[in-house]
């Protein structure tokens, strides 16, 4: 007797049971084999790092529970994606492959590629379903908004009340780091992976840590508690976007009436924006691929120097530029694999910008320190601010006057950088400018406990502006704008997303004379992602 052939859920980077639309379709037509493939080399990519793993593993275990509660386990593989579904479809048949698409690294987009042809020379269909709101295929942004709306506000996929088993699979072990071969990666402050945390997290935030989201998310002293960090749910699928917006909006309806909940409505709006915005930058790599590695606007080609200079890179890198709240970022963010958008804005533009460093290579060291790393974010951010895209108003951030915006009592830079502990707090934010007689008096003598800066930020700057200025002048440079806009730009009128032709140095660059504290809707919260909110 012929075994009936299976249909095969290949779990990436979707790891829950809940509005999984592969998992309902797939189990309605017959038994199903869920998959979920360790992929080595994957591992081995320049972006990816062991905490990464380590949080991506706590939500496979989670999930292999679900499943298994639905009557049959997750099935676990290490190797290539190909030769695991070759080896299953001649032990068991495969009657159909069912996943979400994904918008990932290069890596996996080839990887997407031979499993087309896998599947398409052995007849079985591949069904993908819509991951987020990012539409495959897509030209031309037109439109782009009512689909993404349309989606969201489609009913949840329903989760099977039982699934078909296959029989004769045995589930596999869960590889951990070292079994990967991984470095060593310590991170102590690490968000925990699975569903149950992030359920965890959205519940609080909408009950009651997001009160003063649109108020908080600015500074990383009170964003670390205020955002809703789900970024790392997100990014691991442990929970769906839909799902989330679902949620946000059934609170925003049920405050709709209450006259004291102001803040709540202006927090909970922000938040939304958010997530929209997460999938138009997932868009912009989806569309274009090669934004991973090249410049959107390849008119800032040469812009910078390919290799990066060691000494800025690994000072920057090890959270030892000499601008305390710079390296207390940096060093929040090693520890904890997370920090809120406006920080990391500031450390891509500080390493662009003052220290003229090229964005890929620093672009790396921050996806590996991520453990909510997106690739449809990061590298369209990355890019954004460091300049490049033609289409974004370039920002470049004094480190002093963030410091003292949003870390006026020096709380965070204590904490983090534990070297200025005794400094007094008139020189907190500016060590080096300390008088001899108080840095012995404060135990922080300047290239002895704590290195002074590695530039002058105040002249570093002059001359990014001047190098960008007389670049962005050059011919056909405008042409280019208007073509990156076409494919890119969000169809909203936004200050960010439209070309910015040649002007005068005060008209061309975004102020950093940003208030102490933000408007209740900020402007970065037009500009920002879901990543590190």
């Amino acid at each position: 007797m012929v075994a009936t052939p299976v249909h095969v859920v290949w779990f990436k980077r979707d790891l829950r049971v809940v509005d999984h639309a592969p998992l309902a379709e797939a189990a309605a037509r017959g038994p199903v084999l869920p998959l979920h493939v360790v992929e080595p080399e994957l591992w081995r990519q320049p972006d990816a790092s062991g905490r990464q793993w380590e949080a991506l593993r706590e939500a496979l275990v989670e999930l292999r529970a679900a499943l298994a509660a639905l009557g049959q386990p997750l099935v676990v593989r290490v190797g290539d994606v190909v030769a695991v579904l070759e080896s299953l479809r001649r032990s068991h048949g495969i009657a159909a492959l069912w996943s979400h698409s994904e918008t990932g690294n290069a890596w996996t987009f080839a990887r997407d590629r031979r499993v087309a042809d896998w599947a398409r020379a052995h007849g079985i269909r591949w069904h993908e379903r819509r991951a987020f709101g990012v539409v495959r295929g897509l030209k031309l942004r037109k439109g782009w908004v009512g689909q993404w709306e349309a989606l969201m506000r489609e009913p949840q996929s329903p989760t099977p009340p039982a699934l078909v088993a296959t029989r004769g699979v045995d589930p596999g072990p869960i590889p951990t780091a070292a079994d990967l071969g991984l470095a060593d990666d310590p991170c102590p402050g690490r968000q925990r992976g699975g569903r149950r945390a992030g359920l965890e997290l959205l519940e609080s935030f909408l009950a009651r840590r997001g009160a003063n989201y649109h108020r908080e998310m600015s500074s990383p002293v009170t964003a670390e508690s205020s955002c809703s960090r789900l970024s790392l749910h997100l990014a691991t699928g442990t929970l769906g976007l839909r799902e989330v917006v679902h949620a946000v909006r059934a609170r925003r309806a049920a405050l709709a009436d209450d006259q004291a909940a102001g803040p709540w409505r202006r927090a909970l709006a922000a938040y939304e924006s958010r997530l929209h915005w997460h999938c138009h930058f997932i868009q912009k790599l989806e569309s274009e691929p090669a934004i991973e590695f090249e410049n959107v606007h390849r008119g800032y080609d040469g812009l910078r120097p390919d290799t990066p200079d060691p000494v800025r890179l690994a000072a920057w890198r090890d959270g030892a530029t000499g601008w305390p709240f710079v390296d207390a970022c940096m060093r929040m963010l090693s520890a904890t694999g997370w920090i809120n958008f406006r920080m990391r804005a500031m450390l891509v533009a500080i390493a662009s910008y003052h220290l003229w460093l090229p964005w890929r290579a620093t672009g790396l060291v921050l996806a590996r320190r991520f453990t909510d790393y997106e690739p449809g974010i990061h590298w369209p951010q990355v890019q954004m601010q460091s300049g490049v895209t033609g289409i974004n108003i370039p920002r470049i951030y004094n480190p002093v006057k963030q410091s003292r915006d949003q870390d006026p009592a020096g709380a965070f830079i204590r904490r983090w950088v534990p070297e200025l502990a005794g400094v007094p707090d008139a020189w907190v934010h500016t060590p080096w400018l300390m008088p001899a007689a108080v840095q012995r008096k404060a135990g922080c003598v300047t290239g002895r406990d704590y290195p002074g800066p590695v530039v002058d930020h105040e002249q570093a700057a002059r001359e990014a502006r001047a190098r960008l200025i007389a670049w962005r002048r050059r011919p056909g440079m405008s042409e280019l704008n208007r073509a990156v806009l076409a494919k890119h730009g969000s169809r909203k009128r936004r200050v960010d997303e439209r070309p910015a032709p040649p002007k005068p140095q005060g008209e061309l660059f975004g102020s950093d004379a940003m208030p102490s504290r933000d408007p209740p809707v900020p402007r970065s919260a037009r500009r920002a992602s879901a990543a590190g909110t």
